[in-house]
């Protein structure tokens, strides 16, 4: 019976027969983004109905590890224990420049002015921080410290516009995966609120009228067709869409290079394909995060990428998810990081990063990696010789990171975009004012309508500027905001 309803095409209100289900706010997708929407909303005395595909909260969230980006007003209880001066305008400026060209700037200012409020509002629904530092370069702690360098924040050109600082925090949780901690607090807040959760939910439509204001959700529960009124609307926090390789294929099609995709089952674009069928305007539908975690051990960024040119292209002491974007620029798949014995640790193992060559000079490294002679030992000669100086005139890499690479023998790491491990996600998704509202192409708001989290486009809308941590944040801040302003509204 569900076959005549589709994501693509909504649902007309004259067609319901009847109401199963009749409340105040829908959400759809209990994830981070959801969950934030829930609580709001719930806050503000609306009756709320959360439904989620699964038979279980978490979605993408909880897969992650459940790094929030968080800052600014001084700084944080960690920053400040590590001795940091957090200023709301040094996080403003980083995060508009992460935002990429098209970066939101009400959205950036937003979050800047209220992220540190929105740490201590995590805290108070029963998220616990260790508040210690780690200074090394890493991708997530394997202890239970919470704040790390977690972007790019010490590397140009982001530094030379705003003051780095540490803005990674990551909830009391011995190894990876602390985001099953951060959907566990935050499901827990749902219930003792008394929202309606109903899970194995699929949202298979929108209800809209003639004038496309949405009504409610046809959602198939526990097997059965429903048909559920929101009063006040619906807000979609439904994932992205790097699961729907189709989806990928035609708005991403670069990301089919990359081999590793993130997300849950639930990330097929269905939210967004939803917010469409009414006029919503997805946005940024190219652009996604794409890493290649060379680090840890850090003595890798030491070293040196090139191109199947002998070329360097980037930095290499920014943020990983920064590297990876910059290599799915390069033409053909043939990356290399190239490091001397003082350099060289083994990578961690799960990169599938392995020694494409290795020689006394690196003459043989080039010839070996069947370079044109004089490309690739002239780009370690330039290297080598500013390294030397403190100094790097082609891409600034900071003095710290930089060291000769003039101890044999040398070794070039495979870094093969169609065999290393290239994990990525989308960041696409549909138009959103600061408040959740969805927009059309007009930029005029869908009535009744909200999305936050990857169904919506947010601040990490680039990916040369993600930092881990932003997608979280930007989900439990934005969706917050959706739950308010949904809860003040009536559309009856």
């Amino acid at each position: 019976m569900s076959a005549e309803f589709s994501v693509t095409r909504p649902c007309r209100l004259r067609d319901v027969p009847h109401w199963d289900i009749e409340t105040d706010v829908i959400v759809v997708g209990f994830g981070a983004a959801g969950a934030c929407a829930a609580i709001e909303a719930a806050q503000a005395s609306a009756a709320v109905t959360l439904l989620e595909l699964a038979s279980g909260s978490g979605g993408t969230s909880a897969l992650s590890g459940g790094e929030i980006y968080l800052g600014g007003d001084g700084g944080t209880p960690a920053q400040r224990q590590a001795g940091f001066v957090d200023d709301t305008e040094d996080l403003y400026r980083y995060l508009l420049m992460a935002g990429g060209p098209d970066a939101d700037q009400d959205k950036v200012r937003l979050y800047a002015e209220g992220s540190r409020t929105h740490h201590d509002w995590l805290v108070e629904q029963g998220l616990v921080y260790k508040n210690t530092y780690l200074p090394e370069r890493m991708m997530e702690p394997e202890t239970d410290d919470c704040l790390i360098w977690s972007g790019s924040e010490e590397a140009w050109p982001f530094s030379a516009s705003a003051k780095p600082c540490p803005r990674g925090h990551t909830p009391q949780w011995v190894g990876w995966g602390g985001g099953r901690m951060l959907m566990d607090v935050l499901a827990a807040r749902v219930v003792k609120l008394g929202v309606d959760v109903r899970y194995d939910s699929r949202v298979l439509a929108l209800i809209a009228d003639e004038a496309d204001a949405v009504h409610g959700v046809v959602a198939r529960i526990d097997g059965r067709l429903h048909f559920a009124r929101a009063r006040k609307g619906v807000v979609l926090c439904a994932g992205g869409f790097a699961m729907n390789r189709d989806m990928v294929r035609r708005h991403a099609p670069g990301l089919l290079r990359a081999n590793e995709p993130i997300g849950s089952p639930g990330d097929d674009g269905s939210g967004i394909l939803m917010g469409m069928s009414v006029g919503g305007a997805a946005i940024h539908m190219d652009q996604a995060f794409v890493s290649l975690p060379f680090y840890a051990p850090e003595s890798l960024i030491k070293g040196v990428f090139v191109n199947e040119r002998g070329q360097r292209f980037i930095n290499e002491d920014c943020y990983h998810g920064r590297i990876g974007h910059h290599i799915m620029q390069q033409l053909g798949d043939r990356i290399y990081l190239l490091v001397d014995s003082a350099t060289y640790q083994p990578p961690a193992e799960f990169t599938r990063i392995g020694i494409a060559a290795a020689g006394e000079t690196w003459e043989e490294v080039e010839h070996d990696l069947g370079l044109p002679q004089g490309t690739l030992s002239a780009t370690v000669s330039v290297y080598n010789r500013h390294a030397a100086e403190g100094a790097d005139p082609l891409f600034h890499k900071a003095a710290k990171w930089l060291q000769p690479l003039v101890e044999p023998p040398f070794v070039a790491l495979d870094c093969r975009v169609d065999y290393a491990f290239y994990p990525h996600f989308t960041l696409g998704g549909l138009d959103t004012l600061p408040t959740g509202q969805v927009l059309t192409e007009k930029r005029t708001p869908v009535r009744g309508l909200y999305a936050a989290g990857r169904t919506a486009c947010g601040l990490p809308r680039w990916g040369g500027g993600y930092s881990s941590g932003m997608s979280l944040a930007d989900a439990t801040f934005f969706g917050r905001q959706a739950g308010r302003h949904v809860a003040g509204l009536d559309i009856s």
